[in-house]
């Protein structure tokens, strides 16, 4: 004897239940967000040059501390960038200059010191294809932390360990004195300690180099002078088949108030009105001469072009692009 057939209304019914069955087991598949963002570097070529953009991290700053600028010019400004204050985000960059013969970084990093938002650059170095012991020279834009931290390991030895670390002579005299450390406000004392803590296994190992202001320091990277953000901050001009490429350091803080408002200075200005000159000529230079320039606190990976405007400047940033266009 066979079974009987089921009804409409029973094999409706089982229909739906083996396509819930079906929907429950797709719904089980998905899979979890990651929350984790992409290995934070980026690369282009620059003549025979390659130049890695390394992504450090990120903190939040006051937007107070933007200074010599109305308040309600400020937020304006912020605002035309879809900003809001008070706190905005600041990236932190490093950038690596592989010319063929040499592996050249710029700057280094936080490390672990200002948080922990921060102190990524190894890790992107190494993501990006590269090991620390490959980097045969370091130049340092200026000795404040977020730059010289990363250059020793939390046992306090070279991260480094086959570089020459280079830097002005004018900010080694200020940030690695400790009789100037001794004169300088109690807040500004543990900045100085960062800065020697950094500096002392090189100096020891006889890899600290200092120049003077303005020079070729190996084929196709040449010092400029820019001091203000610091006693000898220096930007970096960098030259190859033609091209040309200007790290900035730290003439920006924040693009969306001092390109158009250059005269704006932040409240870590050495010497503020010095700073802004600096920024004011670099800016005029890069938006004559077409330069590509690179900045520590620009939006990763912080690469663009700087275009005169009516009043004050713009920020052109990079597009992604391939390494060769076809």
């Amino acid at each position: 004897m066979t079974a009987p057939s089921p009804g409409r209304p029973a094999l409706a019914r089982l229909l739906l239940a083996v396509l819930f069955l079906f929907a429950a087991g797709f719904a089980a598949a998905e899979a979890p967000p990651q929350k984790t963002q992409v290995p934070g570097y980026y690369r282009l070529l620059l003549g025979d040059f390659e130049i890695t953009a390394l992504y450090d991290g990120a903190i939040s700053l006051d937007e107070a501390k933007l200074k010599n600028i109305l308040p309600r010019d400020r937020q304006r400004l912020l605002a035309r960038q879809f900003l809001q204050g008070p706190k905005i985000q600041t990236a932190v960059n490093a950038y690596l200059v592989n010319t063929g013969s040499r592996l050249i970084l710029i700057d280094a990093g936080a490390a672990g010191l200002f948080g922990p938002s921060l102190g990524r650059v190894v890790d992107n170095l190494r993501a990006a294809g590269y090991q620390p012991e490959q980097v045969d020279t370091v130049l340092l834009t200026h000795l404040h932390g977020d730059h010289v931290n990363g250059l020793v390991g939390a046992d306090g030895e070279r991260v480094f360990v086959n570089a020459e670390v280079w830097s002005s002579q004018a900010d080694s005299d200020f940030w690695l004195s400790e009789a100037v450390a001794a004169k300088a406000p109690v807040n500004a004392q543990a900045f100085f300690k960062m800065s020697r803590d950094a500096a002392a296994p090189y100096l020891a190992a006889g890899k600290w180099k200092t120049y003077a202001s303005d020079r070729e320091l190996l084929p196709g990277v040449a010092s400029i002078d820019t001091r203000g953000h610091t006693p000898g901050h220096a930007s970096y001009l960098i030259v190859s088949g033609g091209e040309r490429l200007l790290v900035l350091g730290d003439l920006v803080h924040n693009h969306a108030v001092q390109f158009a408002r250059p005269e704006t200075s932040i409240e870590f200005d050495s010497d503020p009105q010095q700073a802004v000159h600096a920024r004011k000529r670099i800016f005029a230079r890069a938006a004559k001469e077409k330069l590509m320039v690179a900045g520590m606190h620009l939006p990763f990976p912080g690469i663009g072009r700087v275009r005169q405007e009516k009043q004050g400047y713009a920020w052109v940033a990079a597009e992604f692009a391939p390494l060769r266009m076809p």
